[in-house]
């Protein structure tokens, strides 16, 4: 994506989160399948579902959830937003942060996969958005 700055993934911390519980660590598989009933709902209802199969299962694929959180975002901070929406809202607003979590629907699977800064940089004021005619 075109303003996409600031990217952090988490993958060496989910890898070794998946260390810890295969190695027969401290963690548990209850440590690690702990969705929240929201989340396994959100990821149902909201989800875009992935091929990519879930790391303690192996049998379902993982639902990503993107949340798009902001001062500028007003009412629409911690939103669950579809991927194709990020574009328009990256050119409508000045600055906001991305998360993504997977989600395993059968086994309870969740880890923030990234998280990253969209936006055009222009500073506007708290739940402004910009007018359509000005587009």
């Amino acid at each position: 994506m075109w303003s996409q700055r600031l990217h952090v993934d988490y993958a060496l911390q989910r890898r070794a989160t998946l260390h810890a519980l295969n190695s027969g660590g401290s963690m548990t598989l209850t440590d690690v399948c702990d969705a929240d009933t929201y989340l396994l709902q959100a990821a149902k209802f909201h989800g875009e579902p992935t091929e990519i199969l879930c790391p303690i299962c192996r049998k379902e694929p993982l639902t990503h959830l993107t949340y798009v959180f902001g001062d500028e975002l007003g009412q629409y901070s911690g939103r669950i937003k579809a991927t194709r929406e990020l574009e328009p809202m990256a050119r409508e607003f000045g600055e906001f942060r991305v998360y993504v979590v997977e989600v395993c629907r059968g086994c309870a699977w969740n880890h923030l996969s990234s998280s990253f800064v969209l936006g055009d940089g222009v500073p506007r004021s708290r739940g402004h958005r910009r007018r359509a005619a000005e587009e």
